[in-house]
Parts: structure tokens; C-alpha cells; sequence
């Protein structure tokens, strides 16, 4: 009895990594096929495969001023099971907006990590750059 309880245990562990692993592989297959054709954006994974794969930044870049965003996927205000595709319509450049239009933004890639520095902002009166 406790022989398997300790097999079961072991196999749910190892399903648990085939399942993180098979995640990180359709992400990465994802932003692969984003970052070096262009897309298709569909289909694509959803955010919780993204987060479980180990995937949890989405990298944008808007069509008007080219201004390259990281979005951490954790804070995103979407379902989980939500596909990557979806949100690119929701998603609008900060930068270069106008009171009346936004432009939208081009998903590049999904990445590990932040890839681009948040904007530092320097006083007009600096002369020290």
C-alpha cells in the first residue's frame, strides 16, 4: 500500500514536468515563429501555459513610434486560459498616443525575463548625459 502510494506520487510528479515542459515548448515554438516570421499569432498558447512554461514576459512593439515594451503576463487583468493571440487587440501604445487614437501595438516574442530597460527619465536641466 504505501509501496504505491509512493509510485503514484512519483508519477504525478513526472506528469506534472512532462506538462511544464510541453508548455515551455509550444511557447517557445510560439515566439519563434513570431519573432522570425511575423506570425501567425494563431494559434498560440494561453497565458497559464506561458506562466507554467516559464514564459512570463510578452515583448510588444507599437506600428507608429517603434517603442519596445516588456508586459509581465502575471498582472495581466485576463482569464488564464486566455490565448496570447487575443490580447493584441487590447493592448495600445503609451507612448505616441493622442487624445483621440492610440495606435496599436505588434507582439514580438515571449521571454523569461524583462528585454528592455524601463525608460529613465532625465531633467531638461541635466547636463550630465
Amino acid at each position: 500500500m504505501i509501496g504505491a502510494k509512493i509510485h503514484a506520487e512519483g508519477a504525478r510528479e513526472r506528469a506534472k514536468q512532462a506538462i511544464r515542459e510541453a508548455d515551455r515548448a509550444e511557447a517557445e515554438l510560439w515566439s519563434i515563429r513570431m519573432e522570425g516570421y511575423g506570425g501567425p499569432a494563431q494559434p498560440s498558447p494561453t497565458i497559464a501555459q506561458c506562466l507554467n512554461g516559464g514564459y512570463g514576459w510578452l515583448q510588444v512593439k507599437c506600428h507608429r513610434c517603434e517603442t519596445e515594451a516588456s508586459i509581465p503576463l502575471q498582472h495581466l487583468r485576463r482569464p488564464r486560459d486566455a490565448p496570447i493571440w487575443k490580447l493584441e487587440a487590447a493592448l495600445k501604445c503609451r507612448s505616441c498616443r493622442t487624445p483621440r487614437y492610440s495606435p496599436p501595438v505588434h507582439m514580438i516574442r515571449l521571454t523569461e525575463e524583462r528585454q528592455t530597460v524601463p525608460y529613465v527619465w532625465v531633467h531638461p536641466d541635466d547636463d550630465d548625459r
